[in-house]
């Protein structure tokens, strides 16, 4: 294909690539926005993973992700705080240069993480302008309803692709009274008028979390573009889950809507403890992890 042809919809999950391009082989197509109104408008639906890392970065994209989030939830996932909003923009920006230059083919969104945005169309702007340069993301994502919708505007109309996210919003738990359901009753109405905001305001996807299931098959319904579920139900366009709790790392309970894929803490810890024993008992290393002279 000439370099100057059509880009069309990439094929996804199929498994079978690679993080590194044999030589004389044609890089893997890079997933874009359009791919993914394109699957909207399809009926197909789509897996994102938080990342964090190059190896976790590598390992998704050859697993056939079309989008990786370098979420804020770093902060509770790598960093060691409690919850995500002491996590510092200097922090993001080294962990999103790492992701974005080790996936070849997925959609690497950034968010953009508490007290980086919020005070004006300004500081949002700046910090945004960060994360696409310096950080090397594809697209930031934001927390928020209305208010969001002047920066929504403004980081869209520079070029700067913008992911949104309503329902719980981890930033503002201490103003939500902790992790607590959003939507119910009454509030499904707003929330349902604030997606469409923040869509008429030019953000490309939406992440619904912790929202019921009805509310988001709803919001899934009226939006033109794809709408992204966790805690939300099946009816989502996608679904986000952090990579650590699908993956088996955490050592407490997990969140009702987490799906366990593997037991990755139980090998990891089967594995140092047997590392411990040979380096203890002088098994490692032996002769063949050894050099003679």
């Amino acid at each position: 294909m000439s370099a100057d042809a059509p880009e069309e919809t990439a094929p996804y999950g199929s498994g079978n690539r690679t993080p590194a391009t044999p030589e004389g082989a044609p890089s893997p197509r890079r997933v874009r926005i359009p791919h993914l109104h394109a699957m909207k408008a399809e009926g197909r639906r789509w897996a994102m993973l938080t990342a964090y890392d190059m190896y976790a970065a590598q390992i998704f994209d050859e697993a056939g992700i079309p989008v990786l989030l370098v979420g804020d939830s770093a902060g509770n996932n790598v960093l060691g705080y409690e919850t995500t909003v002491p996590v510092t923009l200097d922090e993001m920006v080294p962990l999103v240069r790492s992701v974005a230059t080790a996936a070849r083919r997925a959609l690497v969104v950034a968010d953009l993480p508490f007290g980086s945005y919020g005070a004006s169309v300004e500081q949002g702007f700046t910090s945004a302008v960060r994360l696409m340069k310096e950080g090397l993301a594809h697209a930031v994502k934001l927390e928020g309803g209305r208010p969001m919708v002047p920066l929504v505007q403004a980081l869209t109309g520079a070029g700067i692709p913008v992911m949104a996210h309503l329902g719980f919003t981890p930033q503002s738990e201490h103003q939500l009274g902790g992790y607590r359901v959003q939507g119910r009753g009454d509030a499904a109405d707003a929330l349902v008028d604030e997606a469409r905001a923040l869509q008429d305001a030019g953000a490309f996807a939406v992440v619904l979390e912790m929202v019921p299931a009805p509310v988001a098959a709803r919001v899934t319904e009226v939006l033109a573009i794809p709408t992204i579920g966790i805690g939300a139900g099946n009816a989502t366009d996608a679904q986000v889950l952090v990579w650590s709790d699908f993956a088996g790392l955490r050592s407490g309970k997990a969140p009702r809507f987490v799906k366990k894929y593997a037991d990755l803490r139980g090998t990891l810890l089967d594995a140092a403890r047997t590392y411990a024993a040979e380096v203890e008992s002088g098994a490692f290393p032996d002769a063949g992890h050894s050099f003679d002279s």
